[in-house]
């Protein structure tokens, strides 16, 4: 959280206000907002993964409650590309206004449509392509090809009366890319020579030198793991990898083998991607999950989720045999993916429990099966030099990328002074080349667990870890409410503890001690009661057995 709230002044005409609301100082939840002139024009809306400090969480978004009071002033929402970390928020956007205008490419309008229909929310969508302009209410904004991990994906320059905005999105420079789609820097460098007032890139491989490897380094070597398997082949990948799930395909039908698609996102988005014709299945290789048992382990791969360790996504399930496929000797599994940070033990943990089970691991730290789809350090030279910008927003990244980034941006030039570390809620305006910050907004997290939306608070989630480390204890007591003596109890169960619940009898004595001063004291209210009857165990307990749990004492008056 920001370490201090400053309201921002009423926004004058003709300037441009930048909040970013999400992907500043960490890896996802990527969403800013761009206002002038009274309208508001929202690029990207995506969520977090929880860590494993944020238990029973699902999703988390950015924190987009300050625009409620003014959602009928926002013209459209740009998305860059059809990653979650970039569209999974839409749906959530969109309950506070089903006819807000989605602009993107075929493919992420595509997938985000498909996520929709699942929340039965018809979308109003613009679809658009590289080298187009739509003016949007005040904002005219013009598409630029940029390469990525997945197809179609855009940077955007937002031009207004105030100056010009480059951003991004997430993108790198494959010089030898998968769908031949390069990142276009003729683009970048005719927007250069027109002037871009600010610059928002992704800064998610700034700390990483040099460039990033080619996407189609891939292919050989998945095919050489692939053809050396004595049986089953499982690649885990994210749900939206399509070039990687190409090479999968391939490598696949160079082998002789079929391939099954596993996890409910997987199957759903690669069908969209196979009808638009950004994904080329060859000839019979694709077959039904259901119809995969009957062909024999050495001619069959499975393209399925997990790649992140999440405790639900299929790999999970199968390295705690919680799934239909029971992995065992001889089968090979690829991780075909980057590590998200914050996931790192999660990914350790199905790593060793498939390896456990006889499972030969394929990961980026032992073969070369997965490529960043984040531009390197020596590839944001490029575009700094290219661009010229007159002021630079590292964005989509955690704090040491962002600074990382801002140093590049330095030593290309760039002043200082035009550099901006911010963080989620700061809040910048733009007015003919100058950028200054005018304030901080107290922004926090929004915490998706099953049907509830923004009601789990870090309070809760505190409460949740102290529950699954520390265990609970409950104490139960029925005091006379003239005397304020006990009548029953106090009666003490405790979950999580190595110890039975008679370990307890040293302490009802001091309860007891303890409620009978209050009585005679005069306290008789039971709320005051209980948080004697708390403190009391909760003493007795760090003491004696080192534990600090969760207290639920219940006095009742009768």
């Amino acid at each position: 959280m920001p370490d201090a709230i400053i309201d921002p002044a009423p926004l004058t005409p003709g300037t441009l206000r930048i909040i970013p609301i999400g992907g500043l100082g960490e890896v996802g939840r990527n969403m800013t907002s761009y206002e002038i002139d009274g309208k508001i024009l929202i690029v990207d809306c995506g969520v977090l993964f929880p860590e494993e400090h944020q238990p029973g969480v699902d999703l988390i978004l950015p924190d987009f409650g300050f625009l409620r009071d003014r959602v009928d002033d926002i013209v459209g929402v740009v998305l860059t590309h059809g990653h979650e970390d970039h569209i999974g928020g839409v749906p959530y956007l969109l309950r506070m206004r089903a006819d807000i205008p989605l602009i993107g490419s075929q493919l992420t309008l595509a997938l985000v449509e498909a996520k929709l229909k699942e929340h039965r929310i018809q979308p109003y969508s613009l679809t658009v392509r590289e080298g187009q302009d739509e003016q949007i209410g005040p904002f005219d904004l013009e598409f630029v090809a940029v390469n990525h991990s997945i197809p179609d994906a855009l940077a955007v320059a937002i031009h207004t009366d105030a100056g010009t905005v480059l951003a991004t999105g997430d993108f790198k420079m494959d010089q030898l890319p998968l769908d031949g789609r390069l990142t276009d820097l003729r683009e970048f460098a005719r927007l250069g020579e027109e002037g871009v007032d600010l610059f928002m890139v992704d800064s998610t491989n700034a700390d990483v030198p040099g460039f990033t490897p080619l996407e189609r380094a891939i292919g050989p070597v998945l095919d050489e793991v692939i053809a050396r398997a004595p049986r089953r082949v499982i690649v885990a990948s994210f749900s939206s990898h399509v070039h990687r799930v190409q090479q999968v395909l391939d490598a696949a039908h160079q082998n002789g083998r079929r391939v099954a698609l596993l996890g409910r996102s997987m199957v759903r988005n690669m069908t969209i991607a196979a009808d638009l014709g950004y994904l080329k299945v060859p000839e019979g290789v694709l077959v039904d999950y259901k119809k995969a048992g009957d062909i024999p382990d050495d001619e069959i791969v499975y393209m399925s989720t997990g790649s992140q360790g999440e405790p639900m996504a299929v790999l999970s399930r199968m390295a705690n045999r919680d799934h239909q496929i029971e992995v065992g000797e001889g089968d090979t599994v690829i991780l075909a993916s980057s590590l998200i940070p914050g996931n790192e033990n999660a990914v350790y943990r199905v790593i060793d429990g498939l390896t456990k089970l006889g499972a030969n691991v394929v990961h980026k730290g032992n073969a070369k099966v997965h490529v960043s789809g984040h531009a390197a350090a020596g590839e944001l030279l490029y575009c700094y030099n290219i661009l010229k910008p007159r002021n630079v927003l590292p964005i989509h990244g955690e704090y040491r990328h962002l600074f990382a980034n801002a140093k590049l941006a330095h030593d290309t030039g760039i002043p200082e002074a035009n550099t901006f570390i911010g963080e989620n809620g700061t809040v910048y305006d733009l007015l003919d080349g100058d950028m200054k910050v005018a304030g901080q907004l107290d922004l926090g997290f929004v915490y998706v667990d099953g049907s509830t939306v923004g009601e789990i608070t870090d309070a809760d989630l505190k409460d949740r870890r102290i529950l699954g480390e520390e265990g609970f204890i409950s104490i139960i007591i029925v005091v006379d409410a003239a005397t304020g003596r006990i009548i029953v109890g106090p009666e003490i169960h405790a979950r999580g503890f190595a110890e039975d619940d008679s370990v307890f009898e040293d302490v009802k004595p001091k309860i007891s001690a303890a409620l009978l001063e209050a009585a005679q004291n005069g306290t008789r209210d039971a709320h005051t009661l209980q948080q004697i009857v708390r403190r009391t165990v909760g003493t007795w307990v760090s003491r004696r057995l080192r534990r600090r749990p969760m207290l639920v004492p219940l006095v009742i008056e009768a």
